[in-house]
């Protein structure tokens, strides 16, 4: 199987970013935080270490959104019906997320407090 251009992966990249922000309230409340963060950075003029934390922290929350979003979509597919189960591994998904979400405000409450 011949693989696509280079362009059409991208756009197909950037189609499921979009589709996220469109279908997904989590990942458009993520995204508004990101955005946050990105003006704070320019506002407060973070150094070059502390921006790029908080852009990797902030990143890695919105691939995770993406990640638990593909996860339960899966699931609902595989089993349509309430499973215990497929709970459990929507759970451990979304407890991930969470997880990551906790250590991005504590970062930016580290990092932010010396600008403050």
């Amino acid at each position: 199987m011949r693989k696509p251009p280079l362009h059409n992966s991208f756009f197909n990249a950037f189609r499921g970013v979009l589709m996220m922000v469109k279908s997904e309230r989590n990942f458009q409340i993520e995204t508004a935080a990101f955005f946050i963060n990105l003006f704070l950075i320019f506002y407060l003029k973070l150094t070059t270490t502390d921006a790029v934390l908080i852009i990797i922290i902030s990143s890695a929350v919105l691939a995770a959104e993406i990640f638990n979003t593909a996860i339960e979509r899966i699931c609902d597919i595989i089993q349509p019906e309430f499973d215990k189960r497929i709970g459990f591994i929507k759970d451990i998904s979304a407890g991930a997320v969470l997880l990551l979400a906790v250590a991005s405000v504590i970062t930016g409450i580290l990092i932010y407090w010396k600008y403050i």
